[in-house]
Formats: structure tokens, C-alpha cells, sequence
């Protein structure tokens, strides 16, 4: 764990992140950052949104390799399913 610094909270609520952070969390303007609390406590962490291109493709390289025929509408339709069945919980 690196050594604490120290930011101080704007007016509006704003706080700095130092820049040293910054930069070894590859943060940039409109990253998204999830907040945390326990008792006195903040915890800021980094929003990582899933390449959905890159997760289609691994979903459909398994598929190839398991020789399945299963169609991308097959496929939406399970999804589909999936997440009704979840709403309806």
C-alpha cells in the first residue's frame, strides 16, 4: 500500500485526485468512479465497463470450439429469458 496523501474537499463537494494516482490508475476526465462509505470511511473505486465486442467474440470462439450450432438470435433469446425471469423476482 502506498503512502497516504492529502486533498482537501471543495465547496461544491469536489476533491482532487492527486495526479500521481491519477496516472498509475490511468484515470482520466469522465471516468467513472464508484463511491463507497463505512462509517467515516470513503472508498473510491474504478468503474471498469466490459468490452462487450470482446466478451461477444469469446462467447462465440467457446461456442466454435465445443463444435455447438448456435445461432447470435438463439443466443439474444436465452439472454432474454434470463433476464425476464430476473424482473419477475
Amino acid at each position: 500500500m502506498s503512502e497516504a496523501e492529502v486533498t482537501i474537499m471543495s465547496e461544491k463537494g469536489q476533491v482532487v485526485i492527486p495526479h500521481t494516482l491519477r496516472k498509475e490508475l490511468k484515470l482520466t476526465p469522465k471516468t467513472k468512479l464508484l463511491v463507497y462509505r463505512k462509517d467515516d470511511l470513503l472508498i473510491l473505486k474504478k468503474l471498469e465497463i466490459p468490452d462487450l465486442e470482446k466478451e461477444w467474440d469469446e462467447v462465440f470462439a467457446m461456442i466454435a470450439k465445443k463444435n455447438l450450432n448456435i445461432s447470435e438470435e438463439e443466443i439474444q433469446q436465452e439472454i432474454d429469458a434470463v433476464r425476464a425471469e430476473k424482473r419477475r423476482r
